[in-house]
């Protein structure tokens, strides 16, 4: 078998870390049945075939699959696909994980989806817009997409940067850079501008004491937006 055992052991060690829900990644485990209940709150998700773009571990993608959706979860970072897929099948999860950027996704194939999401993502590469623009393009008429991404103002900056990452450590040092913060005026215009209309934003509220989350009508930091492809 054409398999080295000492790297699937340190993948199988790394995969303890997406899926510790105390650990590096506990604030995405909080807020993942948010954003899941959300866009099952939107849409029904049955059946439905649905993109998630930055896939990461697959911690989204899980949660997805479980509301019946037919899921394929892209991330550009090859070790976290690889964590996603032996979670997935240690757990008899049925998901497409692939190694790939959005952009070479939509070159390299013609298929489209009912859903495409892209959560905590947007804040993390070089040209957001391109990004929103190539997952509406990966979507069929009609199709839906669901954004998350970080207000860019003082209070985020104190928020998710001061606070997540130095005063309450629930967060990595250097996870984000203000400047990639996006202001939900611009992120609505990536929509537009992408041939999509938005429908609905959300602010997502993150206690960093009592680690709970709730969904609100305040876009100041964390926030969602629903869209559909014209």
């Amino acid at each position: 078998m054409n398999i080295d055992q000492q790297e699937v052991q340190k993948f199988s060690e790394l995969a303890e870390k997406w899926w510790d829900k105390s650990g590096d990644f506990k604030p995405l485990h909080v807020i993942n049945p948010l954003r899941a209940n959300y866009i099952a709150s939107k849409v029904d998700l049955t059946g439905k075939k649905i993109l998630d773009v930055g896939c990461g571990g697959g911690i989204l993608a899980e949660a997805l699959s479980d509301a019946g959706a037919i899921v394929t979860g892209i991330d550009a970072a090859g070790p976290g696909i690889e964590i996603a897929k032996l979670h997935a099948q240690d757990n008899n999860k049925s998901i497409n994980y692939m190694e790939s950027t959005a952009e070479d996704l939509l070159n390299s194939s013609e298929e489209k989806f009912d859903i495409v999401t892209c959560l905590e993502v947007l804040e993390h590469v070089p040209d957001p817009e391109l990004l929103v623009r190539t997952c509406i393009n990966l979507l069929k008429s009609e199709g839906d997409l669901f954004l998350s991404t970080i207000n860019k103002n003082p209070r985020s900056w104190i928020t998710a940067i001061v606070g997540a990452e130095y005063i309450f450590n629930i967060l990595p040092k250097g996870t984000h850079e203000f400047n990639k913060f996006i202001k939900p005026s611009s992120l609505g215009s990536f929509i537009r501008r992408g041939s999509a209309e938005l429908i609905e934003s959300k602010g997502m509220f993150y206690n960093p004491i009592t680690h709970k989350a709730h969904l609100n009508n305040d876009l100041g930091v964390n926030y969602l937006m629903y869209a559909k492809k014209s």
